[in-house]
């Protein structure tokens, strides 16, 4: 057996040899630990929040910039200041009180963070809207999280349109960031925050008694189909804000983030790390792929947030001369494929890309500390006395863990992520229905009485204890760096006359991340196939990224033994339509219309050639 003593007999080279991650880990740890204490010092003296840590900034550094927007600064005096005046419309208006909940849907602009910290500043919690969404699915969201109160952007308020009547009807006041507005029962909200005093707002509206209190709802796609509100307490809100510092960051830092803030990576992490830093933040409205390099240039950028898509588009781009002349030093984000990392270093220069591993409403975090490419994070003993979680034994047809009384799998195979829900690391689930909460989580799994958080990822951990993330399972996968819900997308399949049963589910794309949308569909008797009808379906009701990109017509649905429709083997088949029988077509935005994919189209997409 190996003793602790012999580690005094090794050489310092023997010791590099057979532990060469050890002063990383130790290092990390001890941040790890830190980190940890200061959460529970707040727990047992005055909780302090993200919103008291950016009203201390404003307070200790209120020059510095703390947004550049479009080519324009914004201090931290100017946001505090800016969230007061907000904080104060509708403290004189009478709309909300502390303990409401306001919903937003707003695009990347200052005013999103004024707006969150001003209302956050009366008391109230807020549900970040995705931008995406429309009519059924934007209703449902009002409904899951009880909000009385929408803040909408100028640039979208032309997409409530079809759903204000019914917002007035359920008394959800809609306020628009513009100085005067046409629709009627809108009111407007720029003329009002001008007139505004900037005074501070008392501390006791925002302040909290635990750090377990409900301060954000964020949209989550899940199995469930509609989006579902997932709960972000304070506790969740610090613990993502210590992502930069963890991973080595500072205030000198200039932080860029071209991902929507309605997302937790650039809201929780972005925003909240850019605080905690005491640094700036670089907010691009949309990202853009030929921009992103001048903009690193232009504001002296030295930290970039990204998905795995974001680096692929960059890696896309035509080469140029000066690609490696930045200050950039480091990306943090997830979703990076191998092959993508290893272009991107020999393209860009050896920037440290940071892979973060964790969902929105989990309970567990992984971080790479370590950079090696293709892990999503990295554990130790130290870690799972912290952090208690493992890795079952799937059932890839069943769609379920396998009932085994060996359920953990080998080091290097693929399991299901779960991550053991306790005080230390509690699950806040979701708005609205308690179900919902229950149905993710795993009850009695290794003893009675435990319960873990279900991931619904497939991942592996090898003998080194690098974790990586394979693939997501049951009704949920990634494209374009966005979570689709098969069953939402069914239902909308539902609508064309000619569709009797629909089943969804996603397929790999050479040189894409994650899995681009398919459905098998069987075509009711007596009707025929109309790609144009179904093209105006899926325009209409699904966001871009959730469409449906290929279309399988057959004969009869394969049903698993509980009456489930079965997908495992249409996603292995995947789209190629030489090696399947069935008739196939695809989204064709040209033609709009679902054309027949033929050969010469599969070979165009298989190449790169075809936009998707």
């Amino acid at each position: 057996d190996f003793s602790p003593f012999l580690l005094f007999l090794l050489t310092e080279s023997d010791f590099r040899l057979c532990f060469p991650y050890f002063w990383k880990d130790v290092f990390y740890l001890l941040k790890v630990i830190r980190y940890g204490a200061r959460l529970e010092f707040y727990k047992r003296t005055k909780i302090v929040t993200v919103l008291d840590r950016f009203v201390q900034q404003a307070r200790r550094i209120p020059d510095k910039p703390f947004l550049i927007v479009e080519g324009v600064s914004y201090t931290y005096r100017q946001i505090d200041e800016r969230s007061n005046r907000l904080a104060r419309v509708f403290e004189q208006q009478g709309s909300v009180k502390r303990g409401d909940t306001v919903a937003m849907l707003m695009s990347n602009e200052p005013d999103f963070v004024s707006v969150w910290f001003g209302l956050s500043k009366l008391g109230c919690a807020l549900a970040f809207l995705n931008t995406n969404i429309r009519s059924r699915s934007l209703l449902h969201c009002f409904n899951s999280c009880g909000a009385k109160l929408l803040v909408v952007g100028a640039d979208l308020l032309d997409t409530l349109k079809e759903i204000l009547p019914s917002l007035h009807e359920d008394n959800i006041s809609v306020w628009a960031m513009k100085h005067e507005v046409s629709h009627p029962g809108v009111y407007s909200l720029l003329d009002k925050i001008e007139q505004a005093s900037h005074e501070p707002m008392p501390a006791e509206l925002r302040s909290t008694t635990s750090l377990k209190t409900p301060l954000l709802y964020i949209f989550t796609s899940g199995t469930t189909g509609l989006p579902k509100a997932a709960v972000i307490t304070h506790l969740q809100s610090l613990k993502a804000a210590g992502g930069f510092w963890a991973y080595g960051g500072t205030a000198e830092d200039v932080i860029y983030t071209p991902l929507p803030l309605y997302h937790s990576a650039a809201s929780l992490v972005g925003i909240g790390g850019t605080i905690e830093l005491g640094a700036t933040c670089v907010l691009k409205k949309k990202f853009s792929a030929s921009q992103f390099w001048n903009d690193c240039r232009k504001y002296d950028v030295t930290i970039f947030q990204y998905i795995g898509e974001l680096c692929r588009y960059l890696c896309n781009q035509p080469k140029a001369e000066n690609e490696k002349d930045h200050k950039v030093y480091m990306g943090v984000g997830n979703g990076l494929r191998q092959d993508v990392w290893r272009e991107f270093h020999e393209r860009f220069g050896k920037i440290r890309m940071c892979e973060l591993y964790g969902s929105t409403e989990g309970n567990l975090c992984f971080m790479n500390h370590i950079g090696k490419i293709g892990a999503v994070g990295r554990s130790n003993f130290f870690y799972k006395l912290l952090f208690k979680y493992d890795l079952v034994k799937y059932d890839m047809l069943k769609e379920e863990p396998i009932s085994d009384t060996d359920l953990y799998v080998p080091t290097g195979e693929m399991g299901l992520l779960l991550s053991k829900i306790s005080s230390q690391s509690p699950f806040f689930g979701y708005a609205g229905s308690k179900q919902l909460t229950e149905n993710k989580v795993l009850r009695n799994v290794f003893v009675k009485g435990d319960a873990y958080f279900n991931t619904g990822d497939l991942m592996v951990e090898d003998e080194e204890n690098f974790i990586s993330f394979k693939d997501r399972v049951g009704d949920t996968f990634r494209w374009k760096g966005e979570n689709v819900a098969t069953t939402e997308v069914t239902e909308v399949l539902g609508l064309p006359d000619f569709i009797q049963e629909a089943n969804v589910y996603g397929v790999e794309v050479p040189a894409h991340e994650g899995r681009a949308g398919m459905a098998a569909i069987i075509v009711r008797p007596s009707f025929e196939f109309d790609g144009k009808k179904l093209f105006e379906a899926v325009l209409t009701h699904l966001p871009t990224y959730a469409r449906p990109l290929f279309i399988r017509l057959q004969e009869s649905m394969e049903m698993t033994g509980t009456f489930k429709q079965q997908k495992f083997r249409l996603v292995k088949s995947g789209f190629n339509p030489s090696t399947i029988s069935d008739p196939l077509y695809f989204l064709d935005y040209t033609e709009k219309s679902y054309v027949p994919l033929t050969d010469a189209i599969y070979e165009s997409i298989r190449a790169g050639q075809r936009k998707l």
